[in-house]
């Protein structure tokens, strides 16, 4: 995880990225209405990797709470929480070493898991932020995640399995409910897909910057490869309550 990159390539998506969040939405619905059948109302509810507030309108509409706090490594993603959720407390920084000055009752994260490294670390940080019996709930990626990407440069996260990521939580968790989900995303042509990465942030899976013959040379081994032009979004959903 190189939080400078991440931050930097973020940055240049925001404002695209709702738009073009296609799959991510998706997520962020399903974790909210899993959420629900679970426990509709929190005192206290940290959200994690806010970004141009996706989650946090779904949060918005549809749970009650008296305290919203918000975190994300882009400062700007303050002023889109801000105007779903005027009163928010707004923590900038890397997720991983905030220190709110309160517990959760919810932590809460959208397809942002992924980008963590050490999955038992961040277990038990998270476990240290909640109140008794508090809910930690989130989406992540998997490992069949952008798989053509992988497969035709190398670049790839250190996805974890839905398993492996149960495994991780388990020892401060109590897994609630999990879900995989899969979806795969078709384009006219390869130079489109490309714009979708770029659009939602995916670029900073490398600090490469691509000259016009890489993207040329790109599109075509795509469209030799991957004729459909698809794209694979391996996801996860986990809902699991302090030990």
């Amino acid at each position: 995880m190189n939080p400078k990159l991440i931050k930097k390539q973020f940055e240049k998506s925001l404002d695209t990225y709702n738009k073009n969040a296609i799959v991510q939405k998706i997520m962020a619905e399903k974790l909210v209405s899993e959420l629900c059948n679970i426990k509709a109302e929190y005192q206290n509810i940290l959200e994690l990797g806010s970004g141009a507030g996706l989650l946090t309108k779904e949060i918005a509409q549809k749970i009650k709470f008296r305290q919203y706090f918000a975190n994300d490594i882009i400062e700007k993603s303050e002023q889109y929480i801000r105007k779903i959720i005027p009163t928010c407390h707004f923590y900038c920084g890397d997720a991983r070493r905030i220190k709110p000055v309160q517990k959760m009752d919810l932590i809460i994260s959208n397809a942002m898991f992924q980008w963590f490294d050490n999955l038992e670390k961040v277990s038990k940080t998270y476990s240290n932020m909640l109140n008794k019996d508090g809910i930690l709930a989130f989406t992540s990626f998997s490992s069949e995640n952008y798989k053509e990407i992988k497969e035709l440069t190398g670049l790839s996260l250190n996805y974890k399995t839905i398993k492996e990521t149960e495994q991780a939580f388990s020892k401060d968790f109590e897994i609630l409910y999990k879900q995989e989900i899969m979806e795969k995303l078709e384009f006219s042509n390869s130079l489109e897909l490309l714009a979708h990465m770029k659009n939602t942030g995916v670029n900073s899976l490398s600090s490469k910057h691509w000259t016009f013959k890489n993207v040329k040379d790109f599109c075509e081994n795509y469209k030799d490869k991957y004729p459909e032009c698809s794209l694979t979004y391996d996801g996860m959903l986990l809902i699991c309550k302090k030990l």
